[in-house]
Order: C-alpha cells, then sequence, then structure tokens
C-alpha cells in the first residue's frame, strides 16, 4: 500500500510538473517539432530580471524612458512570466513636451505595452507595444529588447509596427511612438 501511494504521488508530481516549462522552452517550441504541452510558461532561470527597473536614453532630440517589471500574468488561461513595460518620451528643453506617458497607469492590463516572450535565438525578449494613433495612421507593433552580457547596465530597442492594413490616409504630422527599425540605447537608472 505504502509503495502504490509514492507511485501515484511520483505520478502526480511528474504530470504537475510536465505542465511547467521554462520560458527558453516556450520560445524554441517554434523550432523543435515536439513542444511539450504545458499550462504555465516560467522563468525558471530569471531570465527576466535583467530586464527589470527603469531604462532611460536619447534618440534624435527626444528622451525615451522605459520601465519594465517582472510579473506573473494569466492569457487566456495560460500562466505566464513576464514583462509590463511603461513608457515616457519626450522632447527636453525649456518646455518640456511630452509625446507618450503611461508611467502613472497603476492597472498592466491598460499600459498597452506587454511581454510577448523570447524571441527563439533567446537574444531579445519581445514585447507588443500599442501607442496613440490616427485613422489610417500605424502606431503598434513589436518592440525588441536586448540586454547583452557583457553590457548588462545598457539596453538596446528596436522597434517593428505591425504593418497592418489601414483605412484612411495618415496626416502628415503623424509620427509613431518609437521609431520604425532604428536601435534606441537605454542606461538603467
Amino acid at each position: 500500500m505504502k509503495n502504490l501511494l509514492i507511485l501515484v504521488l511520483s505520478t502526480f508530481a511528474i504530470s504537475c510538473q510536465s505542465q511547467i516549462v521554462s520560458l527558453e522552452t516556450e520560445a524554441q517550441c517554434v523550432l523543435i517539432s515536439n513542444c511539450p504541452e504545458y499550462t504555465y510558461a516560467k522563468d525558471i532561470n530569471n531570465s527576466l530580471d535583467k530586464y527589470v527597473g527603469t531604462w532611460k536614453g536619447t534618440y534624435d532630440g527626444k528622451t525615451y524612458e522605459l520601465n519594465f517589471k517582472k510579473g506573473l500574468y494569466d492569457d487566456s488561461g495560460m500562466k505566464r512570466d513576464k514583462l509590463v513595460g511603461r513608457a515616457r518620451i519626450t522632447i527636453p528643453g525649456n518646455f518640456p513636451l511630452t509625446i507618450f506617458d503611461n508611467f502613472n497607469e497603476l492597472d498592466d492590463k491598460k499600459t498597452s505595452f506587454s511581454g510577448l516572450g523570447f524571441q527563439p535565438d533567446l537574444k531579445a525578449y519581445m514585447a507588443y507595444f500599442v501607442g496613440p494613433y490616427q485613422k489610417g495612421c500605424i502606431n503598434s507593433g513589436t518592440v525588441y529588447v536586448r540586454v547583452k552580457p557583457a553590457t548588462p547596465n545598457q539596453m538596446t530597442i528596436s522597434y517593428l509596427s505591425d504593418m497592418d492594413i489601414v483605412v484612411g490616409e495618415c496626416p502628415n504630422t503623424f509620427t509613431q511612438t518609437f521609431p520604425e527599425k532604428k536601435t534606441i540605447t537605454l542606461i538603467k537608472q
């Protein structure tokens, strides 16, 4: 009886464990044909920790300030450790102009800047961003975030828009929140 109980508990523990995969395994599932079934993509290796915090840098006369926090979120029944971002983009000067700012948004679901996961090569973390837009304009896409081991206090970001089909003509005065296909370097604050 004792052996039967140990066998049942071991089987239960193995089945529960198989429902958890690392973020790295999840990212590389697109490269392999035998992905495990899982209900929780967990940051087992603390790979997200290097992104957490506030980062600041300038590009093309604008100051970019990003803040990332790590948390456990439920995405349609799938648990996932991921980053949620907040951004503040300003043009400095005597009368600073704020282009975008969601730093004071308390609800993570309303930041419109949420983690998607690692690229399959694990060199960058991807987050989906939706900024303010006008009819006929695209201001949503993927922000690729990189922190190299050799420079842990330096982050680079680049943005690729969705390239969705839009209806209407975008005014020539409209500017995307993040510049398209440009690399911005940020320093940890």
